[in-house]
């Protein structure tokens, strides 16, 4: 599923292309056709992400929201775009360029008390401006829950997925089955620091960059389309650090990946 990074990256793509311009929305596949003729025609005010959910803010005051889910996907087309092939869910087209939403698992029509609701269920995101981290610390620091499952709660955290939960808990030697409650202010303060600048370098390569260039052993940065890590998808294999066998267990029904010694607390 993609994480924070992938969806504020698509805003600011959205916001580039589409954004102070009448766009043109429609549904191909008609399970969005109500909701693109709502906004069809109208201006396009601003794109933002907030965790793993996209919101196109319209002039009419009507927002379109995107969950893409596992499957969800945008593909831009230069214009004129041709027919839509496959399962297109929402189609924009804007002066210049135009996209093709496939498989997402929200794509739907909020007004403002909805946004207003889903903002309020989400917790703190590390890539907006506005994003306060003492809101996800009050939580995690009364929690008896493991910080391994605290950081894929998006209502303590927004846009954390597996890849960026394992590779901050390796980075800051923190083992996965701690409770929040156990995880000391200091910690966290340096958690919050270290991901928001990891997100940002997400955003803005378009690729996660998790591994210290010290621990850079020269082999490819992505193998098997998936980034170079320390403990994501390295099961059995070496520990960059310290040659350690990852280990490998399931938390939550997500898979979760560890070095037992560079983690061992």
């Amino acid at each position: 599923m993609p994480e924070g990074h992938t969806l504020h990256r698509l805003a600011r793509e959205h916001q580039r292309h589409f954004a102070g311009a009448p766009v043109r929305v429609s549904s191909p596949q008609r399970r969005f056709e109500s909701g693109a003729a709502s906004v069809d025609g109208r201006v396009l005010v601003r794109a933002e992400a907030w965790g793993k959910h996209l919101l196109h803010h319209y002039e009419s005051g009507l927002i379109v929201h995107v969950h893409l889910g596992l499957y969800g996907k945008f593909t831009d087309l230069p214009l004129p775009m041709g027919t839509p092939v496959g399962q297109v869910r929402m189609r924009m087209v804007g002066a210049e360029i135009g996209t093709d939403l496939r498989g997402p698992t929200a794509c739907e029509i909020y007004d403002e008390p909805q946004l207003r609701a889903l903002e309020d269920r989400l917790g703190p995101d590390p890539l907006r401006p506005d994003a306060d981290p003492a809101r996800a610390w009050r939580r995690i620091s009364k929690s008896q829950t493991a910080i391994g499952a605290l950081l894929m709660d998006q209502q303590v955290i927004a846009g954390v997925g597996n890849v960026y939960r394992a590779e901050l808990l390796f980075r800051h030697g923190i083992n996965p089955n701690r409770p929040g409650a156990r995880l000391g202010a200091t910690e966290w303060d340096a958690m919050w620091t270290d991901l928001v600048a990891l997100m940002k370098v997400g955003v803005r390569r378009g690729k996660m960059h998790v591994v210290r260039p010290e621990h850079d052993n020269g082999e490819p940065a992505y193998a098997k389309d998936r980034p170079r890590t320390y403990v994501y998808r390295r099961t059995e294999s070496a520990c960059r650090v310290c040659g350690t066998p990852i280990a490998h267990s399931v938390m939550k029904a997500r898979n979760l990946f560890w070095c037992p010694t560079c983690q061992s607390v």
